[in-house]
């Protein structure tokens, strides 16, 4: 395949659209809705407004917005992984049983990235090898993954984690800052310029438009798919390291049912739930929309389940109403 035809190919991706326009749109109203929401917050609690609530109210989404960042890449290529919660399961499982052994903090780290990276190359050769749905095997692996903690520990919880490992998940940088969104905002930085200003991002929207005009223009879908897979898995391992080392210990239920928050981040943000166009810019707004949102319902004593009941209900909304929309405007113009 000539490079000329690849070249073409990547300019024909959605980046076309200028920023501004973007902006415009679904992230300003985004942006407009968070504002918003931060409002109400400090009017309806007065502990909102506090420094340290507002640290703390960062670690109500930084795991699950570490995990978008590649997601939404990998949905935007049209695949998916919704086994990435019971991916940190696993991984912090599997870091439980290393600490108890007496393994020191910083092979920990490492073993809890490996075991998070495994999962997304094995997830990702299944479906880029054998061509088979990402869906479908996600849903296998979240069942694998998850079954493999419960058998692995049971109902019991592994909490013999060194001093010195509660640092990622509860230490603090710079004042108020806690680690963990300092990472999270170096990482959104890191993923913003992969996906807009790099050639493996202008692959990423060809994939996501056209798979097969992608393949005939020399890029090779499947190992770039291969590759947005491990990146799922070494942000879910990420994850599990920093949520392990905020509770202090390891439990079968850790991060249940954080998959269906992690999508609706994604698509909330912008990103086509069928794939091809998407921006970080919109996801880093969603997940900061939901963090205010759970955290404010939490200040009011809101029980959890009504979270999931608004998780679910804004799902169907942001993946239905694009939809909606562009079938009316179709009858009207018919």
């Amino acid at each position: 395949m000539s490079k000329m035809m690849m070249s073409e190919e990547m300019k024909s991706a959605p980046v076309a659209s200028s920023p501004l326009s973007r902006l415009l749109c679904w992230e300003g109203f985004l942006l407009a809705v968070t504002l918003a929401v931060f409002a109400v917050n400090a009017l309806a609690s007065p502990y909102f407004l506090n420094i340290w609530n507002l640290s703390d109210a960062t670690f109500n989404f930084t795991e699950k917005a570490i995990i978008v960042l590649p997601m939404a890449m990998l949905i935007i290529a049209r695949e998916i992984d919704l086994s990435v919660a019971s991916t940190m399961a696993l991984s912090s499982t599997v870091m439980g049983f290393c600490a108890a052994a007496g393994i020191d903090t910083s092979l920990l780290v490492v073993i809890g990235l490996g075991v998070g990276l495994l999962c997304g190359l094995f997830n990702g050769i299944l479906v880029t090898r054998f061509n088979l749905s990402s869906i479908v095997i996600t849903i296998g692996t979240m069942s694998l993954y998850r079954g493999m903690t419960y058998i692995l520990l049971g109902d019991k919880a592994l909490n013999h984690y060194p001093d010195s490992f509660a640092w990622f998940g509860q230490g603090y940088v710079w004042g108020a800052l806690s680690f963990e969104f300092a990472l999270f905002i170096l990482l959104a930085a890191a993923f913003t310029f992969l996906l807009h200003k790099t050639n493996f991002g202008r692959r990423t929207y060809a994939i996501g438009n056209n798979p097969t005009g992608a393949w005939f223009s020399g890029i090779n879908v499947k190992r770039h798919n291969l590759v947005l897979f491990a990146l799922v898995g070494l942000m879910a391992g990420l994850a599990a390291v920093l949520l392990t080392s905020r509770l202090g210990s390891t439990r079968p239920t850790l991060a249940m049912g954080w998959e269906l928050a992690v999508v609706t981040m994604a698509v909330l943000g912008g990103v086509n739930i069928l794939g091809g166009s998407g921006s970080m810019v919109g996801v880093i707004i969603a997940a900061f929309l939901m963090g205010l949102v759970t955290f404010g319902l939490s200040l009011l004593n809101v029980p959890g389940i009504v979270m999931s009941i608004i998780i679910g209900a804004m799902l169907i909304v942001v993946i239905s109403l694009p939809i909606i929309t562009r079938r009316m405007m179709q009858r009207r113009r018919s």
